[in-house]
């Protein structure tokens, strides 16, 4: 390459005058990967990369490019001569930094310019079907799932192994596109198109991520339940998400639980509630029955005379108190199965039984408390 007389950029990228912005584009990236310091080690390839960028430079940002077809070398701001109005010396963007310190929420880089820093990743989350005793005692399960891992070959930095990222030619490593509207004396900051913000560029891209600097793989983990979950309990598992761009912290995995519904178990907060149908004898003799429990059977006294609706409590069978200790209790709801078949000895036996007993009036008192005790029973 020869020094002195600047050639062409058009020259310089091998396009055409009339050129689209990709073709501009990928003409650089060609040139770059060709021509990069860490790749070439001709003793002028240094030079010529950074000849490189300094067309592209010019000619991807539309505005530069029109005044470059204009005057050429020549343009305002060109060859290090005249006043280049798309620097960022604005008095605008002189006063904004005075106020704010030049920073945008992004992070500061030299001279008071914006510069994006690695981001934190995604957050996943991962829906967990689990039994009404798992909720109860608790569980451990094992969850496989996909996530975008850093890249093993590139350490995520998204640049094949032996080169590294470049300053993005078009925004000089800011990040950020600066352009001035001269009839209302107002700078628009927009972000480069060119590296995505990061004010890096890759001329080589790995080859196992393809740039991106985060491969999707398959992880599996064990995730703890605690006892006394519900349907609306969600795990969060910190720095188990998507690992950021540009070597950011991973995010968080949030487990989503959802209890899968028990043959004749009704959870009611932290008390478990079973309804228990008893004949008309056993309901109005008495009697002692064997229930279910979450621990495994209980013998339960049924008194003479139980009405439908009437509760009976078994203390501490019910749900743990999560994170905390104790239980609650089962609730056991009466209910009286009355016959609607019946064989020839029961019909009689009902017959005599019924000469025996007050007949139905309309009216009576209403018993208060048996309606009381199926709004608190069924949550009503």
């Amino acid at each position: 390459m020869t020094t002195g007389t600047k050639r062409d950029y058009y020259e310089v990228l091998g396009v055409q005058r009339n050129a689209a912005s990709d073709e501009i584009k990928k003409a650089f990236r060609r040139l770059a990967r060709q021509y990069h310091p860490d790749v070439n080690k001709e003793p002028d390839a240094e030079a010529r990369f950074k000849e490189i960028n300094e067309a592209y430079e010019v000619l991807s940002d539309s505005q530069k490019r029109a005044m470059y077809d204009r005057f050429g070398h020549s343009m305002p701001g060109g060859g290090g001569t005249g006043f280049d109005p798309f620097a960022g010396g604005d008095p605008f963007s002189t006063i904004f930094d005075a106020f704010f310190g030049g920073q945008s929420g992004m992070g500061t880089g030299s001279g008071g310019r914006t510069q994006r820093g690695p981001q934190r990743g995604a957050d996943l989350r991962y829906n967990l079907n689990i039994s009404f005793e798992e909720a109860i005692f608790g569980c451990e399960k094992e969850i496989e799932f996909r996530r975008l891992e850093v890249c093993s070959a590139c350490n995520g930095s998204g640049a094949e192994p032996g080169t590294d990222p470049v300053r993005c030619p078009r925004c000089g490593g800011t990040g950020e596109i600066r352009q001035r509207a001269p009839i209302f004396n107002m700078v628009t900051v927009t972000t480069c198109d060119t590296c995505g913000g990061t004010g890096q560029v890759i001329p080589i891209p790995c080859r196992v991520c393809g740039g991106e600097g985060r491969v999707r793989q398959t992880r599996k983990i064990t995730v703890k339940v605690p006892a006394g979950v519900d349907g609306n309990s969600q795990i969060r598992i910190t720095g188990e998400g998507e690992a950021g761009p540009r070597g950011g912290p991973h995010g968080n995995l949030y487990v989503a639980l959802n209890v899968e519904p028990h043959p004749y178990f009704v959870r009611d907060g932290n008390d478990i509630v079973l309804e228990l149908r008893l004949n008309v004898a056993q309901a109005t003799l008495g009697d002692e029955i064997e229930v279910p429990t979450v621990d495994g059977k209980e013998w339960l006294k049924i008194p003479a005379g139980t009405q439908t609706g009437q509760t009976f409590r078994l203390r501490g069978k019910g749900v743990p108190y999560l994170r905390q200790h104790g239980r609650g209790d089962q609730v056991i709801v009466a209910r009286v199965v009355v016959p609607t078949r019946l064989n020839d000895q029961q019909r009689r036996l009902f017959q005599e039984l019924a000469k025996t007993l007050e007949g139905a009036e309309p009216g009576g008192e209403r018993d208060e408390g048996f309606f009381g005790r199926i709004k608190d029973a069924f949550g009503m």
